[in-house]
């Protein structure tokens, strides 16, 4: 009985001090202090739990948001989980964490000081309390500190994905995938259709491709069941990018595909994201149709010979000469300039006629770092036609780049 009073005059006293600064008249003053002291959150859980947490959450937040809460992270603390969201109104992220909640209640925080800060403690139990002005005290073994933040009410809602078409892809083919596809896309802005990537789901396949118009990938996927529809959709590339950095591989990924929104689940977390608006190029025309030239070689040595030449390159807009011929040797080369001029052979099995082409050297390293596998293919059609690259063992990638003048 003697605690129950204790807790009562010291709500009663809270209530009187908050009352100094507003008109005696102003009921809704002593509502909104009612509210905020139900709604002091108070949590405990280890810093390896909520680093992760954060670190997934803040892969939304942008650097250049204008709205000053979208550069915050909502943190909400319900039953025995709490709950971490983000979004800078295109992509959202939100995961959640057991926890030991004492007081359940919400708060947002600026993401990149309170994801700074976190990693910066030792390991061991950290205890998240908000307090009355919206700041959020952080207590761990050796340090304490406040962090101001903003209320809970001004966080923008997460849009919901209706009337949706769903599948299932094994998370680390789709990493793998992301890994292949996504850098092809382009990041100019002023054909929004080629910042993204194709989602094309026919039965139990999932097709993805890419491209700024002068490289292109794709990429097929088998999905753990057959889809109940059809689905062609454009997924912005930096979504697939972020969800692939969250990933860790070890479980499958539910995909739900709306009108505009698109929505990836894997365990714990969920990742929303707009989708693009328009038609994407019909890619198939343009891939080759013929080979008069077809070679294999180490991706290791055709990287390291391809570095070598890029040394020199600069004035030349990154072009470099491959030449392949039937002695088994390909070349690459580059024409004299101010800095010199560089040469690299390296040993490769060739079937066909000799072949020449002009490429872009940093679009040639960009698709062999993402092969995947230790050998590559290479097939030629002439200098005027697109160049294709797939892994040796492997049918379900290609990858094709526009050639230069030569």
């Amino acid at each position: 009985m003697q605690k129950i009073f204790l807790v009562r005059v010291s709500l009663c006293y809270t209530l009187l001090r908050n009352l100094i600064f507003f008109d005696k008249y102003n009921y809704k003053g002593i509502i909104f202090n009612v509210f905020l002291i139900k709604n002091i959150m108070k949590i405990k859980c280890s810093k390896k739990v909520l680093a992760r947490a954060l670190n997934i959450a803040s892969k939304a937040v942008s650097p250049n948001n204008t709205l000053p809460v979208l550069n915050n992270i909502l943190i909400k603390a319900e039953g025995k989980k709490v709950f971490f969201s983000a979004t800078n109104l295109e992509i959202a992220i939100n995961t959640i964490i057991e926890a030991d909640v004492l007081n359940e209640g919400s708060i947002t925080i600026p993401s990149k000081i309170l994801t700074s800060y976190i990693g910066l403690l030792k390991e061991g139990d950290i205890e998240l309390k908000s307090e009355l002005g919206m700041s959020l005290s952080i207590k761990s073994t050796h340090s304490e500190t406040k962090i101001k933040g903003i209320a809970p009410d001004e966080f923008p809602m997460i849009p919901k994905v209706e009337d949706a078409i769903s599948f299932k892809i094994p998370s680390k083919n789709f990493k793998e995938a992301v890994e292949q596809v996504a850098f092809a896309a382009s990041s100019n802005t002023a054909r929004p259709v080629l910042t993204g990537v194709l989602f094309r789901v026919k039965k139990d396949e999932l097709t993805m491709v890419a491209t700024d118009s002068y490289r292109l990938s794709e990429k097929k996927l088998k999905l753990k069941e057959m889809a109940r529809d059809d689905v062609e959709c454009l997924v912005p590339a930096r979504t697939t990018q972020e969800l692939g950095r969250i990933l860790d591989g070890s479980e499958d990924i539910e995909v739900e595909v709306g009108k505009n929104q698109i929505l990836f689940r894997s365990g714990n977390t969920v990742l929303t994201s707009r989708l693009i608006e328009g038609n994407f190029p019909e890619y198939e025309k343009i891939l080759p149709k013929e080979t008069k030239t077809k070679c294999h070689t180490s991706v290791e040595d055709l990287v390291l010979a391809v570095k070598k030449v890029s040394l020199f390159v600069m004035e030349t807009n990154n072009n470099i000469k491959m030449t392949v011929t039937n002695d088994g040797k390909m070349l690459v080369s580059t024409e004299e300039t101010q800095v010199g001029e560089g040469r690299a052979d390296v040993d490769v099995k060739v079937e066909g006629e000799n072949n020449k082409v002009a490429l872009n050297a940093q679009y040639l390293l960009d698709v062999l770092s993402s092969i995947g596998e230790d050998e590559v293919f290479v097939e030629l059609v002439d200098k005027i036609n697109p160049i294709l690259l797939k892994p040796l063992k492997k049918t379900d990638y290609r990858h094709i780049i526009m050639p230069l003048k030569l």
